[in-house]
């Protein structure tokens, strides 16, 4: 199956260390999918919740789509995510623990679906983060050297 990333949350790869990775689907209106598909959509400030047995998107902006008239969408609203019973109560336990929280990573197309990449995730120190930068940064000056050979 083709998988085409539409959005990546790198502000969640920076802030935070991805434990686990869980797929979902997404309840999305036809106007939203056609802006996703225009690749207007941006996941840095949204986060997962989990209410009442069901996993729900919040925070995430889908920029109304180009051609809509009139009725159009909602550009931050909560959208239902669509999970097992099983995996929305391993990550609700997961969550109740101290100090995890559930952040969407990447948005992408598999098999003409959009499905959502979300991790549960615990927050990084800010010696954690230099650390990641000067990680990144070795590897970044050592492909720079290999290349110019």
């Amino acid at each position: 199956m083709e998988i085409k990333t539409v959005a990546t949350n790198r502000k969640a790869y920076h802030e935070y260390h991805i434990l686990e990775t869980y797929e979902a689907g997404i309840q999305l209106m036809g106007s939203e999918v056609k802006s996703i598909r225009e690749g207007n959509i941006s996941l840095k400030e949204s986060y997962v919740l989990i209410r009442a047995g069901e996993a729900w998107l919040k925070g995430a902006h889908i920029a109304s789509y180009s051609h809509t008239g009139i009725e159009g969408h909602e550009l931050i609203r909560d959208r239902k995510l669509l999970l097992h019973k099983k995996e929305i109560s391993r990550i609700g336990s997961k969550l109740a623990e101290k100090g995890l929280t559930a952040v969407p990573t990447k948005l992408y197309f598999k098999g003409g679906l959009i499905k959502l990449e979300l991790g549960l995730a615990k927050g990084k120190k800010l010696h954690d983060k230099r650390d990641t930068k000067k990680k990144r940064d070795v590897e970044r000056d050592i492909q720079r050297a290999l290349s110019q050979r």
